[in-house]
């Protein structure tokens, strides 16, 4: 039996990651954050270390005393905790003197080659979920015309510039008029805040993005937000945005009427 490391964020992608794993017949050894991480996973995995937001040595010395073969880190940070509630032990703060560079991605690079540094290699968080990225092409009955298809590539072709500055990964666009681009709140904020009838939203992973973590994702409440502002289209970049409880959120988009499509630098261009 393999014995991964889950290092475990916000939202519902740690869950689903240690769920499939153990399908697969993995064991998991998981290190979750308070106030970050889902209860749930204390029903999941009850021998989990709960650690506190920069507690880097408990983290290592959880995973060294699992004996893994390998790490993963599931699920994001809210920036709002890092910037209330950020508290690194010594290890941390040594790893932080020796970045350059303090955006998300460094940040995760740091925590991950820290992490490498005693023999236990971090893997792409997609590992065993390689059915929840989402495809190129419609996953809805609901399909953008071509005025939302312009929307669709002015939207791609923004976000990916605001990406290269670690900014968010989410724009929302309407009649070729940006709206609202994603910042410290979140992708469904985002929306509620700059989304008008008819709109578009584009979610894309940033050009410098590490898939071993912070991969881009959408839930099943996102067809809700959308349907709440009167979004009429949702475009994911294909083969790098997950789709978590993907049947739940395509179900709940053909319901609503709401266009779900994956696109890539070659469809949005």
């Amino acid at each position: 039996m393999r014995r991964i490391g889950l290092i475990a964020g916000n939202g519902r992608f740690p869950i689903l990651f240690a769920r499939t794993a153990m399908a697969e017949g993995a064991e998991v050894i998981a290190v979750a954050h308070a106030g970050e991480t889902l209860d749930e996973l204390r029903q999941l995995l009850p021998a989990a270390t709960w650690v506190k937001v920069g507690e880097l040595d408990r983290i290592i010395g959880a995973l060294r005393a699992g004996e893994v073969e390998c790490a993963v880190m599931a699920g994001g940070i809210r920036k709002q905790t890092l910037l209330e509630h950020f508290a690194p032990d010594e290890r941390a703060q040594r790893m932080l003197q020796r970045l350059t560079d303090f955006g998300d991605d460094a940040i995760l690079r740091g925590v991950a080659g820290e992490i490498e540094s005693e023999g236990i290699p971090v893997v792409e968080s997609t590992l065993f979920l390689s059915s929840l990225l989402t495809p190129i092409g419609a996953l809805t009955t609901a399909a953008p015309n071509e005025s939302q298809w312009d929307d669709i590539r002015k939207g791609f072709a923004v976000a990916k510039a605001l990406g290269s500055f670690d900014v968010g990964q989410s724009v929302v666009v309407r009649a070729g008029i940006v709206l609202a681009v994603e910042a410290i709140e979140g992708t469904d904020a985002a929306i509620r805040r700059g989304a008008r009838p008819g709109a578009v939203v584009v979610k894309v992973s940033k050009p410098q993005q590490d898939l071993r973590f912070d991969v881009p994702a959408v839930g099943a409440d996102t067809p809700d937000v959308c349907a709440e502002c009167g979004v009429a289209v949702l475009a994911l970049e294909a083969g790098k945005t997950l789709l978590l409880d993907k049947e739940d959120l395509l179900r709940k988009a053909n319901h609503l009427g709401l266009a779900v499509v994956g696109v890539d630098a070659e469809t949005a261009a």
